[in-house]
């Protein structure tokens, strides 16, 4: 592994603050990393952890929990497999496909990736000196351009390497990219060379229809560009205010439950929906927010919801649910299917009757979890036509979603005979 840093610098844009301080420093330690609060940052008024229990205002070095090499909480602003890719396309040229990404280490990545990663944190060389990470606003005619590039691991110029470079902290597997106008910023996800089916608009369908069902969703608008589908996500951890843009800590499930990316398997609902109980502002309503994405994850075929697919914000110690995000049927390759996260204790079954049983980790009782369930089928009925027809969706790509992806006969298996009859109804 190719280790070109042994320290890296830890900026934080403070609740309400349009400039970055310097908070601390992570420093290498064999294979793991371990974190130093900066002495003028304990000193200053306002000065908050960066997220507790992992990182607690103290003076000292802060080792990662064990199982860790690094705190959940700066391994969130990383760079993930796209962000990656771009990384190595730019240091390894036409080898970005076939270099391990291992072989760069952490803090090369938290170095090499733009400045506007997800959350309230930066990473910078200087202690000091804050600079930005960031290229010139490209246009989605050169972002598309650029992205099927680095997919094909061909050799991109600065220019386009630019157009990539202040979204590649982004993280997931998919192309993307970050954009702005004056008022509002997105992150642009585009198709992939390894698309069989529509992904970019079937995940536009389900987001669409998750904000009709009532869900805290990221606004999401589609649009074309150079003959080909864009889906656009508005940020929600940005806020443009009269001085400029502040900034929204956040942190992942994956955090959140303290497990590392090859732990991530053993993250739940039920897991979750206890640390909501215990630690989130306003509870109750929170878990049934939450519950409502688990059922329509498991309706709508999205069953790529792992711990870092659900995230919260953190300010000044209080946590609350973001709007949910990355909701996107996957293709089924059988009959059974199972969510990323377990559902109740070992079940992961994509099953309505799975859900039933969990219900009452979200504080629901059987006949508040079959109304939840029935209003979302009932409700995705009524909308269905509306939303692919805002999509322009064509009659294949229906056919490959509904009652394949949408409503597939399997999450009704073993179901209380009112589900079951709203089966046989779809």
């Amino acid at each position: 592994m190719t280790s070109e840093n042994d320290e890296v610098f830890v900026w934080i844009w403070l609740p309400d603050a349009t400039e970055p301080v310097v908070a601390g420093r992570i420093e290498k330690d064999g294979d793991r990393f371990i974190f130093n609060y900066g002495r003028s940052y304990l000193e200053m008024r306002g000065g908050a952890p960066i997220y507790e229990p992992e990182l607690p205002l103290r003076r000292g070095a802060i080792e990662p929990m064990a199982g860790l090499a690094m705190a959940g909480c700066l391994r969130d602003g990383a760079p993930d497999a796209w962000g990656r890719r771009v990384i190595i396309n730019r240091k390894f040229g036409h080898k970005g496909e076939q270099v391990d990404v291992n072989q760069l280490d952490e803090l090369t990545y938290l170095l090499e990736s733009g400045s506007d990663r997800i959350g309230a944190l930066d990473f910078q060389a200087s202690s000091s000196r804050y600079q930005s990470r960031a290229g010139e606003q490209s246009t989605l005619e050169e972002l598309l351009h650029a992205a099927d590039l680095v997919e094909r691991g061909v050799p991109i110029t600065p220019e386009l390497e630019q157009a990539l470079f202040h979204g590649s902290s982004l993280g997931g597997a998919r192309p993307k990219a970050a954009i702005e106008t004056d008022t509002r910023k997105f992150i642009a996800k585009f198709s992939s060379g390894s698309d069989i089916t529509n992904v970019v608009k079937g995940e536009f369908v389900a987001m669409r229809m998750a904000a009709k069902l009532g869900l805290d969703v990221a606004p999401t608008e589609l649009e074309k560009s150079g003959g080909k589908d864009v889906l656009l996500i508005e940020r929600f951890d940005r806020v443009k205010t009269d001085h400029g843009w502040t900034r929204r800590q956040m942190v992942s499930a994956l955090t959140l439950f303290g497990l590392d990316e090859m732990m991530g398997r053993y993250g739940s609902y039920q897991d979750l929906a206890q640390i909501i109980r215990a630690r989130f502002a306003e509870p109750k309503k929170t878990l049934r927010e939450l519950y409502g994405r688990l059922v329509f994850n498991v309706l709508c075929g999205n069953t790529d919801d792992h711990a870092r697919n659900h995230a919260a914000f953190w300010s000044r110690g209080v946590l609350t649910l973001t709007p949910a995000y990355d909701i996107c049927p996957q293709n089924r390759t059988g009959r059974e299917a199972n969510q990323a996260m377990l559902l109740i204790g070992e079940n992961r079954t994509s099953r309505l009757s799975t859900c039933l049983e969990a219900a009452v980790h979200f504080l629901l009782t059987e006949k508040a979890a079959v109304e939840l369930i029935e209003r979302q089928i009932v409700e995705t009925h009524a909308n269905w036509a509306g939303i692919c027809d805002e999509a322009e969706l064509s009659e294949i790509d229906k056919g490959l979603m509904w009652g394949r992806q949408f409503l597939n006969p399997y999450v009704f298996e073993d179901s209380p005979d009112a589900l079951a009859r709203l089966e046989r109804a779809a």
